[in-house]
C-alpha cells in the first residue's frame, strides 16, 4: 500500500515538473529557460527536477511529448460523436469539428505549435515527434470513423485517409487565416465548424 502511494506520488511529481517545464519553455524558449525557474514553477527543489529528468534537453523533450500526448488524447475524444453510425451525421460532424477547433485554438496547442517551430534549428526531429502524437494520430482515427460511415452508405466510398485530411484542412486552414494570432471567439469557431461540415458533405455526402 505504501509502495503504491509512493509510486503514485513520484508519478504526480514528475507530471507537475513536466507541466511546469512546458510553461517555462513556452514562455522563455529553450535557450533562455533555466532549470531553477522550472523547479520554482513546479514548487520543488532543483535537485528534484534532476532526480526525475536527467538534464535540460531530456526535460524539454519529455515536456513537449507529454503535452503532445495530452492534446492527441483530447483530439481522439473529440471524435466520439462519430462513433455511432445511426445518429445524424451532419450533427456528429459539427460536434466533432467544434471540439477539434476548440482544442486547436486552445492555449496549450498554440504554445506547442509555436515552441516546436521555434526550436527547429536546435531540435529538427521534434516536429515529427509532435506530428506523430497529434496530427497523424488524429488522421488515422478520423479515417477509421469516416470509413465506418462510408460502409454504412452515409458518405461516398473514397480513400478515408484523404477525406480525413481534407476535413481537417477545412477546419485548421480557415482558423489560421481568419484569426491569426488572435484568440477566436466561440461564435467564430462555431461558424468555422458549420462551414467546414457543409463543404465536406457537399463533396463526400450521399442522399442516405
Amino acid at each position: 500500500m505504501r509502495k503504491a502511494a509512493a509510486t503514485n506520488g513520484r508519478i504526480d511529481k514528475r507530471q507537475a515538473i513536466l507541466d511546469a517545464a512546458f510553461v517555462v519553455f513556452a514562455r522563455r524558449g529553450y535557450g533562455q529557460a533555466c532549470v531553477q525557474e522550472i523547479a520554482d514553477e513546479a514548487g520543488v527543489a532543483k535537485p528534484t527536477v534532476y532526480n526525475h529528468l536527467n538534464d535540460k534537453e531530456t526535460l524539454f523533450r519529455h515536456a513537449v511529448e507529454a503535452v503532445a500526448d495530452a492534446i492527441g488524447g483530447q483530439c481522439l475524444e473529440a471524435l466520439s460523436p462519430l462513433r455511432a453510425t445511426d445518429a445524424s451525421l451532419p450533427a456528429a460532424l459539427e460536434d466533432s469539428a467544434l471540439r477539434l477547433l476548440r482544442i486547436h485554438a486552445g492555449e496549450r496547442a498554440r504554445s506547442l505549435r509555436s515552441l516546436t517551430y521555434a526550436q527547429l534549428p536546435v531540435f529538427p526531429d521534434l516536429i515529427d515527434t509532435v506530428h506523430d502524437r497529434t496530427s497523424r494520430l488524429l488522421v488515422e482515427a478520423l479515417s477509421d470513423r469516416l470509413a465506418r460511415h462510408m460502409l454504412a452508405g452515409r458518405l461516398r466510398t473514397v480513400d478515408p485517409a484523404l477525406a480525413a485530411e481534407q476535413f481537417l484542412a477545412l477546419l485548421t486552414g480557415p482558423l489560421e487565416t481568419r484569426t491569426g494570432t488572435r484568440k477566436p471567439t466561440p461564435s467564430q469557431l462555431r461558424a468555422l465548424a458549420e462551414a467546414a461540415v457543409d463543404t465536406f458533405l457537399r463533396a463526400y455526402g450521399t442522399d442516405t
